[in-house]
């Protein structure tokens, strides 16, 4: 089984509830809250163990909130790596209005996260033996946009390849900047890093163009409600949604990057990989706030999918 390193440079704890309705001035009475350790690195780690994967967590982490996400992971059955900050760790929140069956999704920037405050984060990267690398989620305040590059060039050097999940300018200098094995962008996401209209039809072709620039090897591109597309520089191969019953939205993509990782880890091709992280992320959405997916659920799904 090879070695997976997750890292989670803006991690959150995670809370969610539900609400009969939401309303503005008013008080929103809410119930049913559930709270988990969140953000994007931290998500892939917890799905991936879920799975029974062998994964290492690096995080940061400050203040009494930190306090509070390092108590919430000491059950997570993964080698970690902690990295002290001054500023405390971002708290989410997510409403669901019964009423309606809506998210409302309140996700804060981060703390402010100082140069010095990483290079320890370097320094274990420089001697991690990982296979694979994923870097998920934004960044956090102060942070230089090119760390994920400067990150896939450590990897690289490693012999470990870089899965990338993050978006806006981080997404932008990191493919401009470096080469990533891995990059999932949602369609936003990759309408933002070209400039121009991208939709479902010319998504392939726009992705493609990418992988022919020598920025990523393989792009996955997830449509939501449409499915997915995985793209390589000589293929592109689209996968439909899933039909499940919608819980949560919250953690799926991060879901969708564990499953491949996962099964990439386990030998399996990137086609299997891309099934895979499809099945991971429609099992996620069937289950509430910030829960992720259920191993069971998975391994259904993907036994149901054809091609």
């Amino acid at each position: 089984m090879s070695k997976i390193l997750s890292i989670a440079l803006n991690p959150a704890i995670d809370i969610s509830s539900d609400a009969d309705t939401v309303c503005h001035t008013h008080k929103t009475r809410t119930h049913n809250q559930r709270q988990h350790a969140g953000g994007g690195g931290v998500n892939v780690a917890r799905v991936i163990v879920e799975l029974g994967g062998n994964c290492e967590l690096l995080y940061l982490s400050g203040g009494a909130t930190g306090t509070l996400l390092e108590a919430m992971l000491k059950p997570l059955d993964v080698r970690q790596h902690r990295f002290g900050i001054h500023d405390p760790v971002r708290v989410a929140y997510n409403v669901r209005e019964l009423s309606t069956n809506l998210e409302y999704r309140f996700v804060p920037e981060g703390p402010l996260v100082t140069e010095e405050e990483l290079a320890p984060v370097f320094d274990l990267l420089e001697t991690s033996d990982a296979d694979y690398v994923v870097a998920s989620g934004s960044l956090p305040r102060g942070v230089g946009e090119d760390i994920y590059a400067r990150m896939a060039d450590i990897a690289s050097r490693n012999n470990a390849r870089f899965i990338l999940d993050t978006s806006g300018e981080a997404l932008h200098v990191t493919l401009v900047k470096a080469k990533v094995f891995l990059v999932k962008p949602s369609l936003g996401e990759l309408q933002s890093f070209v400039g121009k209209k991208v939709d479902h039809e010319n998504a392939g072709e726009v992705a493609q163009a990418i992988v022919r620039s020598g920025a990523a090897q393989y792009i996955a591109v997830t449509l939501g409600g449409e499915g997915a597309i995985l793209v390589s520089a000589d293929r592109v191969h689209r996968l439909p949604a899933i039909n499940v019953p919608v819980q949560s939205a919250v953690g799926a993509g991060d879901s969708f990057v564990a499953g491949m990782t996962w099964s990439l880890a386990e030998g399996h091709d990137i086609g299997e990989a891309f099934r895979f992280g499809l099945a991971a992320g429609a099992a996620a959405v069937m289950t509430a706030g910030t829960e992720l997916c259920l191993r069971d659920d998975v391994l259904r799904l993907y036994g149901a999918i054809k091609g």
